[in-house]
């Protein structure tokens, strides 16, 4: 006989009062996946050179155009709650201060990967096409590419194009700005 295992889903405002409470501390590295309290990588020098790259990158070309969240929460769902490394966001003036940001406040969201690379594409990139988030970009450091996915469906991104060293990008909401692979990757 086969034995079923329940799992518990929670809801994000469930996994609010287990902050609340203190089972979960801000100290712990973990987000909400589908209902799942997911313990996410330790951060490594290479990745965390990168964010600090991308948070510069953008922050010059971009100015006041965007909010630039660092692997801060975005609530895409009753049961998810990721923290992307990187998320361009609309501006407010309370700063998102009464509510994380949702799918229609996102711009951009930026997944940078060496571990996790897999997790990023299977799990994490789906679940951004299925809360509509316009543009998602992978960038993968061991491979030195960025994968930018857009034209979100249910079903996933209905397009992906992969950027290598000396090839530029653009975002769909600032078709002004470009920026190089390299630029990304340079550290």
């Amino acid at each position: 006989m086969t034995v079923q295992l329940l799992r518990r889903k929670f809801t994000v405002e469930q996994y609010h009062k287990m902050l609340e409470s203190g089972i979960l501390t801000e100290d712990d590295r973990v987000e909400l996946i589908r209902g799942e309290i997911i313990e996410m990588s330790p951060i490594g020098t290479k990745h965390a050179a990168c964010v600090k790259c991308l948070n510069k990158l953008l922050s010059t070309k971009l100015r006041d155009r965007v909010l630039i969240a660092i692997q801060d929460p975005v609530e895409l769902n009753d049961n998810s709650q990721p923290q992307p490394d990187v998320a361009l966001l609309k501006p407010r003036d309370d700063f998102y201060a009464t509510a994380h940001p949702q799918p229609q406040d996102i711009f951009l969201l930026i997944e940078v990967a060496d571990s996790t690379i897999e997790y990023d594409r299977e799990q994490k990139i789906p679940l951004y096409a299925e809360a509509n988030i316009i543009e998602v970009w992978l960038v993968d450091i061991n491979k030195q590419i960025v994968e930018v996915y857009q034209q979100p469906t249910a079903a996933g991104y209905q397009f992906m194009q992969k950027f290598a060293s000396g090839q530029t990008l653009s975002i769909p909401s600032f078709p002004d700005v470009n920026i190089s692979v390299n630029e990304i990757l340079s550290h």
